[in-house]
């Protein structure tokens, strides 16, 4: 029980860390190139997982049974956090963070279609109920009028995709290396990648601006480690429904930070998307024989 309950307090710590990770990113991007962000993001996260490996086992876990694997799933993460961040410089926080949480959705049918699982029908009515929601939250004009959608928000979809292909990645990899091996690949193609590009667009920071942006890896690090090791505390069925209170937290920020004030419509998608997600994460009951 005790084990429980530690699991479920780190996953609301990770779960507050990335909310608090993703408030700087829509900060810095408003003075930095989204690239020169996500290099920060990826290169100090890397080495804050690297020192913390080193510290907790002795070494650098680098060796892969699939370093292709590896490096795909590295750059499937970079592309839909560029993707996210992308977004945060037009739409608000809340906005973002809910759509782009139809992750789960896409993580369902890419298992059932690429890994064969089977999935139950109350995970499919999730997936439907979850696509409602998000469509509320994109609210198309021949659907509710009014004004055309800001097309910035189509973009957390595509961040969700990214993210279902990194998921069903990492559990075809949980099959063939040690965590810890995936653990540090998982920022190291996407730093080598940023770092060969970032000299383009780079913008020259401020001794603030470089603390923030080391501040960001860090986050990003410190957020990835405590999810990592409430999952070794609490069973996945427990954990994963409670991913959709980031939401909250998200909303929160942007009230606090940017002055962002979801209206009713955005406040209805974001619970429809989060009842959709809940039903996806809970695990199938199975028939006694």
């Amino acid at each position: 029980m005790q084990s429980r309950l530690a699991g479920v307090a780190l996953q609301l710590c990770a779960l507050a860390t990335f909310v608090c990770m993703d408030t700087l990113i829509k900060l810095l991007a408003a003075g930095f190139p989204v690239t020169q962000v996500m290099w920060a993001r990826f290169l100090f996260g890397f080495v804050t997982v690297a020192i913390a490996l080193r510290v907790v086992t002795g070494h650098f876990p680098w060796r892969s049974r699939a370093p292709g694997l590896q490096t795909l799933r590295s750059l499937m993460l970079a592309s839909c956090n560029f993707i996210f961040t992308t977004a945060l410089v037009h739409i608000p926080l809340a906005d973002a963070t809910a759509v782009g949480f139809a992750s789960p959705l896409f993580t369902i049918i890419l298992a059932a279609v690429v890994l064969k699982e089977a999935v139950g029908w109350r995970r499919w009515a999730g997936v439907a109920i979850g696509m409602f929601g998000v469509l509320v939250l994109l609210r198309p004009p021949f659907l509710f009028g009014g004004a055309p959608m800001h097309w910035a928000m189509v973009l957390p979809l595509g961040t969700a995709a990214f993210f279902a292909v990194y998921q069903i990645l990492t559990r075809r990899l949980a099959g063939l290396d040690d965590p810890r091996t995936t653990i540090f690949h998982t920022s190291l193609s996407a730093s080598v990648v940023l770092t060969a590009t970032t000299p383009f667009i780079w913008t020259w920071p401020t001794p603030e601006g470089w603390g923030a942006l080391v501040l960001l890896g860090v986050l990003g690090g410190l957020g990835h480690g405590l999810l990592v090791m409430a999952f070794a505390r609490a069973p996945a069925s427990l954990l994963a429904p409670m991913s959709y209170t980031q939401i909250i937290w998200a909303v929160l920020a942007g009230m606090l930070v940017f002055g962002d004030v979801p209206d009713g419509l955005t406040l209805l998608g974001m619970a429809i998307v989060a009842l959709g997600g809940v039903l996806v994460a809970l695990p199938d009951r199975r028939r006694a024989a």
